[in-house]
């Protein structure tokens, strides 16, 4: 071959390759498991969860949210009510089934269907955080549990599409590589299994029927309803300093709007930790009054009483919602996100915790870019989502236990009176029949905790 075609083909061939690799769909495989738990046909005749998991092969090339434009810092409530409404379009008129949206196009995380805290089939709500005794107002004496939902937008589903393009064998560099594109959204809705009437703020609920745990020891689920707590969103956006802003909406039902879901007021926006505030004056676990610190150059707090209840904020006055936990932030928490999660903010809660304000505490409250690791050389970044954590450690559990339990045990949720169509079986063979079980009873056996 003479040197000039010697040359043309070392250049050539390895860049046809990779634009082959890119242009290569994604492998033809199962769908992802939509539930974990259902109630018994007797309790529940309704629609069921469906994950909408059709995520985009190619990043989306429309334009950025128009809310993108505004000034998050000096104009922040109206940058927060534009996301609000950026979500709002077309999921409430299905009930937040987000696959039926007519707007947009909208996802879910998989691999959130598994464990104890797994996803409920009637809503799609995952377990989260216990609510305790007067944590919502001095008037709430029962203690209960969070249940949450998050969905989406088409650039965050992108993200989410490529590091699970296959369902067998997660990319989990992929985040910390890439990031998730300019233009995310996410957004999460939280209920309560706390009784409305012992909450004031909670007047005029929105609430969903689900199929829950009382507790967060409790395994045993209940058919009930649960109420509107909390929203939260995220978004990427290259103007904030660490790469994201995080924001909180509380409902307030006091505000009696004709349209409950515009009972979601804005708390407060955060876009860093502010590392060098140590002390503690601020802090309020039990919500009498809202403590705002005007210290802080890196949240904002909504100062209006009429709009916002009484409400515990985060560490010090940092912004966090009211079912989150009042001694970290919604930064401090979403930063630690990583594979494998080494570090988690519950170690706050361990004894002996570490003094308050020490650089030991203050490591929960840096500033930490996106992309990079809580632990660097220890794990990978996944960019601010914990959601992804969560679903990549069910993933790693479910993978190390299934050579020693059939992988036909993990069948995709489903009852006697419900045959899905697509019913997925990760790792199943493929000449076994769909197991189907009984509606009411764990549609996953009892597994390891994945928190």
């Amino acid at each position: 071959m003479r040197p000039a075609r010697r040359l043309l083909v070392v250049f050539l061939v390895p860049l046809l390759l990779l634009l082959v690799a890119a242009d290569t769909p994604p492998p033809i495989q199962r769908p992802f498991p939509d539930f974990g738990y259902l109630p018994t046909p007797d309790q529940y005749q309704g629609p069921v969860f469906r994950l909408s998991q059709d995520y985009p092969d190619t990043m989306p090339n429309g334009p950025l949210p128009a809310f993108m434009k505004t000034d998050f810092k000096n104009d922040w409530e109206n940058y927060m009510m534009q996301v609000r409404s950026y979500c709002f379009e077309g999921n409430l008129e299905v009930d937040w089934r987000v696959q039926d949206n007519a707007v947009r196009k909208w996802y879910h995380m998989p691999w959130q269907h598994y464990g104890p805290s797994g996803r409920e089939g009637v809503h799609g709500l995952t377990r989260e955080a216990p609510v305790n005794a007067n944590q919502l107002a001095p008037t709430q004496e029962s203690i209960g549990q969070t249940y949450a939902v998050g969905v989406y937008n088409d650039r965050a589903g992108y993200a989410i599409g490529r590091v699970w393009r296959d369902h067998n064998d997660p990319d989990e560099t992929w985040l910390q590589q890439n990031g998730f594109p300019e233009g995310s959204v996410v957004c999460k809705l939280l209920f309560v299994t706390i009784p409305y009437a012992e909450v004031p703020s909670l007047a005029n609920p929105v609430q969903w029927n689900a199929y829950v745990t009382q507790s967060f020891t409790s395994a045993d689920r209940l058919f009930q309803m649960v109420s509107l707590i909390q929203m939260d969103i995220a978004v990427r956006d290259s103007r904030a300093p660490l790469g994201w802003l995080y924001g909180t909406f509380q409902y307030n039902g006091l505000t009696n709007h004709a349209n409950r879901w515009e009972n979601l007021m804005a708390l407060g926006l955060m876009w860093g930790n502010d590392p060098t505030i140590t002390t503690d004056e601020y802090t309020n676990p039990t919500p009498s009054v809202t403590k705002i610190n005007p210290n802080l150059k890196e949240s904002v707090i909504n100062p209006d009483p009429n709009e916002l209840p009484p409400t515990h904020l985060g560490w010090n006055g940092r912004m966090n919602g009211p079912v989150d936990n009042p001694r970290s932030s919604c930064l401090s928490c979403h930063m630690t996100s990583e594979t494998p999660q080494k570090s988690k903010m519950a170690v706050v809660f361990t004894n002996p915790t570490p003094p308050i304000g020490s650089p030991a505490w203050m490591r929960w409250f840096q500033n930490i870019k996106c992309q990079v690791p809580f632990d660097p050389g220890e794990a990978h970044s996944l960019d601010y989502n914990l959601q992804m954590s969560a679903a990549l450690q069910n993933f790693r559990t479910w993978s190390n236990t299934r050579d020693g339990l059939r992988a036909a045990t993990y069948r995709a949720a489903t009852s006697d009176r419900l045959r899905v169509q697509n019913a997925p079986d990760p790792g199943g063979d493929e000449d076994e029949e769909p197991v189907v079980r009984d509606a009411g009873k764990d549609v996953l056996p009892p597994t390891p905790p994945n928190n």
